[in-house]
C-alpha cells in the first residue's frame, strides 16, 4: 500500500523526496566503500536502488517539463 501513497503524492513533493533519498544513498554508499570489511552484496543493492531512484526522478522530471516541438 505504500506504493499507492507515493503515487498519490503531488509530483513536486515526490520528486523532492526521491532526490533526498538519492542523496542519502550516495552518502551511505560512500560510507560503505570506506569500511575495511565492506559488504559487496549490500553495496550492490544500494547502487541498484540508487539507479532505480535516478530513473524514477528522470521520469517525473520528463512529466513535469513537457516537450515543446518548435
Amino acid at each position: 500500500m505504500e506504493g499507492q501513497d507515493s503515487a498519490a503524492q503531488d509530483p513536486g513533493s515526490r520528486l523532492a523526496a526521491l532526490r533526498t533519498e538519492h542523496r542519502d544513498l550516495d552518502t551511505a554508499i560512500d560510507a560503505l566503500r570506506s569500511m575495511a570489511g565492506r559488504d559487496q552484496l549490500q553495496l550492490a543493492r544500494l547502487k541498484k536502488r540508487k539507479l532505480r531512484l535516478k530513473d524514477e526522478i528522470a521520469q517525473l522530471e520528463d512529466i513535469a517539463v513537457p516537450d515543446i516541438i518548435a
